[in-house]
């Protein structure tokens, strides 16, 4: 899947966070470690997701773009 992402240079080094995944977010020393660290929180988010909604009713629904 792609998601796009947000980066933006810090005192720190670099934040990154994913609009389309509300509280998605980390950062890096270098604009390539924080896409790496984006990469991990991506897949922990969709996860966490999965874990929290494995005993509701959920449906797929397909919307054209």
């Amino acid at each position: 899947m792609k998601y796009k992402i947000r980066l933006e240079e810090t005192e720190e080094g670099f934040a990154v966070w994913v609009p389309g995944l509300p509280g998605c977010w980390s950062q890096g020393e270098t604009e390539e470690e924080a896409v790496e660290n984006i990469k991990d929180a991506i897949q922990t988010y969709l996860e966490t997701i999965e874990i929290l909604n494995q005993d509701k009713e959920t449906r797929l629904i397909e919307v054209p773009v």
